[in-house]
């Protein structure tokens, strides 16, 4: 199983996660997929809106990462696919910016295989995130 971090300018559009799901069901050993999507948050920050989100990467470290985080999870939640497409650019409050798929033959290695690449793209894959506010200042995302 070859990881895919695939990273696309501007949201991630639906025809591309529809794409990927029917993708996976193409393998007959799966039972299971595990969906995430990371959608930018309207936040407030200092009394102003947040409208978008800027991404920015480095993006041989970012593949780099991203075989690390497939090669530790791969065995541990014996996964049959994983796939990661990530934004960069300008995303807006309310696109989706992050979509995972794990799958595996049972679903709790999926769920929780999924989950546990959610946590470790968020702390260690190299994505900026520059927060633009509604008067055009800009701070840049915090992870949480």
């Amino acid at each position: 199983m070859s990881t895919t971090l695939t990273f696309v300018d501007g949201p991630i559009s639906q025809a591309l996660i529809v794409e990927s799901i029917a993708s996976f069901s193409q393998q007959t050993q799966i039972g299971a997929h595990s969906i995430f999507l990371g959608q930018v948050r309207k936040d407030v920050l200092d009394d102003k809106d947040v409208l978008a989100i800027e991404y920015s990467t480095y993006t041989e470290m970012a593949q780099e990462v991203a075989a690390k985080i497939s090669e530790d999870c791969r065995g541990k939640f014996e996964l049959q696919g994983l796939e990661i497409v990530h934004s960069l650019g300008a995303v807006k409050a309310g696109e989706i910016c992050l979509f995972v798929i794990a799958a595996s033959k049972h679903r709790k290695n999926a769920i929780e295989g999924c989950a546990e690449i959610v946590e470790r793209i968020k702390q260690d894959l190299p994505v900026w995130g520059k927060e633009i506010l509604q008067d055009d200042s800009h701070q840049w995302k915090v992870n949480r």
